[in-house]
Parts: C-alpha cells; structure tokens; sequence
C-alpha cells in the first residue's frame, strides 16, 4: 500500500535571509554547552513538553518513529535514578573503564559522584525501541534516535535550558525503574535545566571548520 501524498509546505527563502539565520544559528549554538552544575529552580515543563513534540518531528527509518521520551520530575524517583547510575558509574570508574579513557576524562574531573541527576529539575529518559509494539523489526534505531536526541538538545538550548548528554553504562536499570516494556532499550539521559548560579565549565575549543569540513 502507498503512502499517501500531500503538497510540501516550503518557502523559498532570499540568500540573504538565509545567510542572516545561518549565521544566527551558529552563534547560538557555538554558546551551547554541557552542564553539571544545576539549579534546583523549576523550569516550565510546557516548555521541555514542546521541545520533546518538537523532537519528535526527526526523520526515522520507515517512518517508524522508534522512541519513547520519558520526563521525570518525581524527586523520589529522580533519586533513585541517580542511586542507579552511581552505581553503574562506581564500577565503570573502578574496574570497568580503561586507563586510556580515564586519562582523558581526567582533565574535567568527572567520577563516579552524579548530583545532577537530583538537582536538575527534569530527567529525560530517551528509549529507543528495537522492536515494534507488534513485534516487527525496526531498522535504522541507533540513527533515528540519534537524530531526534540531537534535535531535543537543539531545542532545548533555544529555548534557554541548560542540559547534559549522560549515558551510565549499562543503562539497563532505567527501563526497570521506569517499567519500560522489553522492546524498548535506555539510549540517553538528559538532566534538564537552568545552570547554577556559580556554574563553570571547562575551557574548551572545538575544531574549526577547516577541522570537520570535506568539500569535494
């Protein structure tokens, strides 16, 4: 059966337009950074509603839309999430992680210790689905869900919210403690919010254009 059809809504936009927004874009993003520090001040949670819907809108593998968002403001549960992923977090740093990798997390000081999981007012919880309610096969999870998470952090930083991409390994504890059902797998956990008021973070430079950029 085909899909049905409808017309594109699409403006073509001046060059100028388009370079003004480009460049808006940038610099907005180039601002955007990784937090760890977090005020327990409450954010509007209509507002991280819309960016999930917002999100929700990625391009996916047959259309299959293979995500679940899960918002956790609880207290109780958020400190039980963190309990988990500390945890996790505890054995990764101690026995489970290479020497090489924790040479290299060593210059943002980063351990085993997860406060933000509770002082952040909102979790999100991204489940990808391997499967299909009816037990049909999903194609392409890892890259639709990459791109709606890419896009749910893009929208939360317009909208003024500070997040963190957190992935304690294994997450198999965020399905239990959620009672995700088993076609559904933990692929992120995104502490939400505004930054504290005494927030540093590191010193860092990303690549150039020249870096990341192949033109052929």
């Amino acid at each position: 059966m085909s899909a049905r059809m409808v017309p594109l809504p699409y403006e073509k936009l001046e060059e100028t337009t388009m370079r003004e927004r480009s460049e808006a874009i940038f610099k907005r993003h180039q601002d955007r950074r990784s937090v760890r520090h977090f005020s327990r001040d409450p954010v509007p949670i209509d507002v991280v509603r819309r960016c999930i819907h917002a999100a929700a809108q990625a391009p996916s593998g047959a259309h299959k839309q293979p995500w679940t968002f899960c918002l956790v403001t609880d207290p109780a549960l958020k400190s039980s999430i963190r309990e988990a992923a500390e945890a996790e977090e505890q054995a990764f740093y101690d026995h489970r992680a290479p020497d090489e990798w924790l040479d290299q997390l060593q210059p943002f000081g980063t351990d085993a210790n997860k406060p933000f999981l509770e002082d952040a007012p909102a979790l999100i919880v991204i489940f990808a689905h391997q499967r299909a309610p009816d037990g049909s096969k999903n194609y392409y999870v890892q890259e639709s869900v990459g791109i709606a998470s890419g896009m749910l952090i893009a929208a939360l930083h317009e909208a003024g919210l500070a997040t963190l991409t957190h992935t304690p390994a294994p997450m198999r504890f965020l399905a239990d403690l959620l009672k995700r059902p088993s076609n559904e797998r933990a692929y992120l956990l995104l502490p939400v919010g505004y930054p504290a008021a005494n927030c540093h973070v590191p010193a860092i430079e990303r690549k150039s254009l020249d870096d990341v950029l192949v033109e052929y």
